[in-house]
């Protein structure tokens, strides 16, 4: 029967969320809004708008040959760390996932790389490779400066951020392993299944939603990369590690064009959302639940 009374809005669940939404107002949408609104913009030293250009910072960085090299070398980098911080994951979750003496020691040292700071790991890299001290050049016989050199100097940091990236994805990949049922590998060891079979017939798509989730934080994570470029290579030589993440920081902290690394920052977000956006839509046809 209605009664002709409205039910009233209860306003208390919608008060708790205001902390929430103070926090990314100011930490998230208004730096987000002020960024695009910088990107139209000439700017003085200290980042202030002063001259309206409208998109001539977007024509400037899609018309320079430094900008589309950064574009380049961060696809490059991006594929090696994704590739390689998942596949170091997945072998060692893979090997951890059986019951043996010392299974908790070697977890452990899997695990460790998420625990270290990029910028510890890579000052320790960066002896490491070191062209006449350098453990690798002596264990190797060879003589090169890894670091210096425009043909090794991408890899060398890719594979050190894939390393770091590995921990995070040892321990998703580990919960995903946890989740498959042990009975569907016993019966098809019944029906005479190798390990290769099961592993490509039973475990990849078992893993298929978190390898999913893994791959999509993976990416995310390598375009935001800064800190061991930083310390081993500084975009260089010759730019050749020179990612956005990095020439928007060059452009901003020393060339004071906050301007162009604001825009610059826009195409990242534009270009981050754009991936995000097909793998969600690919998902449905590469994951199953």
């Amino acid at each position: 029967m209605n009664t002709g009374k409205k039910k009233k809005l209860n306003w208390t669940p919608y008060c708790y969320l205001i902390p929430c939404m103070l926090v990314f107002a100011i930490f998230l949408f208004y730096p987000f809004f002020k960024t695009i609104y910088l990107s139209l913009f000439l700017t003085d030293r200290m980042g202030q708008a002063k001259i309206f250009v409208g998109m001539q910072n977007y024509i400037d960085l899609l018309t320079s040959e430094s900008f589309r090299n950064s574009l380049k070398v961060t696809l490059i980098f991006v594929v090696i760390v994704v590739i390689g911080g998942m596949l170091l994951g997945l072998i060692a979750a893979v090997l951890c996932n059986k019951a043996f003496p010392g299974i908790r020691a070697f977890s452990t040292a899997y695990a460790l790389p998420m625990a270290i700071a990029s910028s510890s790991a890579a000052m320790i890299f960066q002896i490491m490779l070191h062209p006449t001290v350098g453990i690798v050049n002596k264990l190797t016989g060879l003589d090169i400066n890894w670091l210096n050199d425009p043909d090794t100097a991408l890899v060398c940091v890719a594979i050190l951020t894939a390393w770091l990236n590995s921990g995070i994805n040892f321990l998703y990949f580990s919960a995903g392993l946890g989740n498959i049922d042990e009975t569907i590998y016993e019966r098809a060891s019944v029906d005479g299944a190798s390990s290769v079979q099961q592993f490509f017939s039973l475990t990849l798509p078992g893993l298929s939603p978190i390898m999913f989730y893994t791959l999509v934080v993976n990416i995310i994570q390598a375009f935001q990369s800064f800190g061991q470029i930083k310390i081993l290579t500084e975009g260089g030589p010759d730019e050749a590690t020179n990612v956005i993440v990095y020439s928007i920081y060059r452009d901003a902290f020393f060339n004071y064009r906050f301007g162009s690394a604001a825009a610059q920052s826009v195409i990242l977000f534009i270009i981050i959302m754009i991936i995000t956006l097909i793998m969600f839509r690919l998902e449905k046809k590469g994951v199953s639940y």
